[in-house]
């Protein structure tokens, strides 16, 4: 690894488990379900009646009347998040250079409630129906855009967008821009807000959503025999991210470092994965290589882990091929068996989980696990959270069209 160290020094969290960072982990390892019947609209045409939502959202407590109508949740969630994130560094803002601050940030859709209700009002109300605010509501790189504005930081801004390995592959990028002297501090991670009526009927339609409407907190089950399909979720994630240096001369608390990642694509289907696991392959072992570890370092590995009944099986078998016998030595698990799949959030919530993991010695469970399926058979961490001192941790996440990051994070030590 050449370049600028870089740590985290700040996280930010609003999920289904969990409306702040602390709250989250403390979700997680618990191990509280965030699932439970959708409240955002009526059900009864549905095939799947449930996700990972917000509990009890109310944009204005946190924004103004004529603000919160001028944002979608997306940018709600990330602007909240970005706040907590920012806040939990204790960087006093006023003694930075700005021009060397970049905030990126993704969402795998963008603005989906704004967009659907825009069209509908266009329907039955022509081109005057449509709201001025419309396409700023919309675009997926308003999320990075408003957290600019609001904090006045001038360094690279920008979105990646891949799906559900959106939050991680912005965490990477903002890890770049640091350690290569780009920027000195980055606000990073990811946000979504897919849980409305066009989202859920989208992705029922494709038949990738679970359909235990009778157990909602029961039907996000990575790696469980009885698993039918994952759990749709929302939410945001953000990292505060800066040089090691900048941490060091301002007495800053360092959560951990970001060590390495690794990006690929599986060029092999629009929604399906790999059941080789090539291109998955490629992403593990480019962060490997980047981090400058060898596999055998590697104590837990927060995975992708959606409940589907091929991704799960695909992703087991490529730790294996990577890892060798040493996949059995690892402490394994999948936030979203809590939360659902936060899609474009993901990768950002389950970033700031494998570094906590790195920070307070324990492992979030995988809950669900009730019948383990037998091509799934390494140590998922089922049901209950295990002490154990983990100096590298990983996360993975893999999005539709192929595309895949791996994130390394390690415990820091001075």
């Amino acid at each position: 690894m050449t370049g600028r160290r870089v740590v985290v020094t700040g996280i930010g969290a609003l999920t289904p488990v969990g409306k702040t960072a602390p709250d989250f982990w403390n979700g997680l390892v618990s191990g509280k379900s965030g699932v439970r019947s959708i409240e955002h609209f009526d059900t009864s045409d549905y095939p799947t009646k449930f996700a990972g939502q917000i509990e009890d959202y109310d944009s204005g407590n946190f924004f103004d009347r004529k603000e919160g109508r001028r944002l979608d949740n997306v940018s709600q969630y990330a602007l909240i998040t970005a706040d907590e994130a920012i806040a939990d560094s204790n960087v006093d803002l006023e003694k930075i250079n700005k021009d060397k601050v970049a905030v990126i940030v993704g969402t795998g859709i963008g603005g989906m409630k704004t967009f659907y209700d825009q069209s509908i009002s266009h329907k039955e109300h022509g081109p005057r129906g449509v709201n001025p605010f419309f396409i700023p509501m919309l675009i997926p790189d308003m999320p990075a855009g408003h957290i600019s504005i609001k904090y006045g930081f001038r360094g690279a801004n920008y979105c990646a967008v891949s799906a559900c390995a959106t939050g991680s592959q912005n965490i990477g990028l903002a890890y770049d821009s640091i350690r290569y002297g780009q920027s000195d501090m980055a606000v990073c991670g990811g946000t979504e807000s897919p849980v409305w009526e066009i989202g859920v009927a989208g992705f029922s339609s494709m038949k990738a959503l679970s359909r235990r409407n009778d157990d909602p907190e029961a039907a996000s089950r990575p790696f469980d025999k009885d698993r039918d399909g994952f759990v749709l979720g929302e939410g945001a994630a953000m990292m505060f991210l800066e040089s090691l240096e900048s941490a060091l001369e301002r007495g800053a608390r360092i959560y951990g470092e970001v060590v390495g990642y690794g990006f690929s694509a599986d060029a092999h289907h629009i929604t399906a994965p790999d059941p080789e696991g090539n291109g998955v392959q490629l992403a593990l072992n480019g962060a490997l290589d980047m981090a400058g570890i060898k596999p055998e370092d590697i104590d837990h590995i927060n995975m992708h882990g959606t409940s589907t009944p091929l991704g799960d099986v695909a992703e087991t078998n490529t730790i294996k091929k990577v890892f060798g016998d040493h996949a059995y030595n690892i402490n394994l698990n999948s936030t979203k068996s809590m939360t659902g799949h936060m899609l474009g959030a993901a990768g950002a919530a389950e970033s700031i989980a494998a570094l906590l993991a790195t920070y307070h010695g324990l492992v979030p469970p995988t809950i669900n696990q009730d019948n383990p399926d037998p091509e799934c058979d390494l140590n998922y961490t089922p049901n209950e959270a295990v002490a154990r001192d983990v100096r590298y941790s990983m996360n993975n996440a893999f999005g539709f069209g192929g595309h895949n990051t791996t994130l390394i994070f390690k415990k820091y030590d001075e």
